[in-house]
């Protein structure tokens, strides 16, 4: 169903005003584009187990949450609001499911056995490679189970269960290599120059500040962006030009 602006006007109008059911259904219907963009951005960096249509199931939780609570007298583009709405929908709902099928869990609870034992065998830290030599394992393998079981728990790998998977799940963490680490002087230097940045944009308009901020900060795309500050993707596109043309002149000079 093709819906207009005038249209849609009339059926936030009886949605907030009557909770009339065929409204709020042809609400969803019109903002699931928001839902499928943020599931498809989600789950590509989700384990394999994670069934997209589970993802997509918590994704039109948070659509219809943002429908119950927003209001339309509010300074706010329903679409910005919703999107957030969608993806803490998603973030939480992940957070509260162990994604992991059995099997790759037994595997989990190996390796996790294994560390232990090579650690007091060793007398130091098993590397993945020391796992996956004592169980026979591509060490590929193992850094994916790995990977996958910290992601599965707590979606953030600083999140913990428990007091010993803390010690465990840290130890382990720790034996993977990381190519892409900033070292303690790099982060000072990257921390002053975000610093500089930051003040260099309060010197751009209100409009491209915005811009900026909500896609770098929000990673919103240049279309969403046009459609919380109704404007034209092009017109989007020539600000968020123009302000990064007005940041490099400003720091380097």
């Amino acid at each position: 169903m093709k819906t207009t602006s005038s249209s849609l006007q009339q059926l936030w109008s009886s949605w907030q005003n009557t909770r009339e059911q065929e409204a709020g259904n042809l609400l969803v219907e019109h903002y699931m584009p928001l839902v499928d963009y943020q599931v498809n951005r989600i789950h590509t960096h989700l384990p394999k187990s994670v069934d997209k249509q589970d993802v997509k199931s918590l994704a039109l939780m948070g659509l219809v949450d943002a429908l119950e609570k927003f209001d339309t007298k509010r300074d706010l583009k329903f679409d910005t609001y919703a999107t957030f709405r969608i993806r803490g929908a998603i973030i939480d709902g992940l957070r509260k499911e162990d994604w992991l099928p059995r099997s790759v869990r037994e595997k989990s609870k190996e390796i996790e056995q294994a560390h232990e034992l090579l650690e007091q065998k060793l007398q130091r830290e098993p590397t993945v490679d020391d796992v996956a030599k004592y169980l026979k394992t591509p060490p590929e393998d193992v850094a994916e189970i790995m990977k996958d079981t910290l992601y599965a728990n707590v979606l953030s790998i600083e999140e913990k269960t428990s007091e010993q998977l803390d010690e465990q799940r840290e130890s382990l963490r720790n034996t993977i290599p990381d190519t892409q680490a900033i070292l303690p002087d790099e982060h000072l230097v990257k921390r002053e120059h975000v610093e500089e940045l930051v003040k260099e944009m309060e010197k751009l308009n209100d409009n491209e500040q915005l811009v900026l901020s909500l896609f770098y900060k929000e990673e919103l795309t240049l279309t969403e962006i046009g459609e919380v500050l109704d404007l034209s993707t092009s017109r989007i596109s020539q600000i968020h030009s123009k302000a990064i043309a007005k940041l490099k002149k400003m720091l380097t000079t």
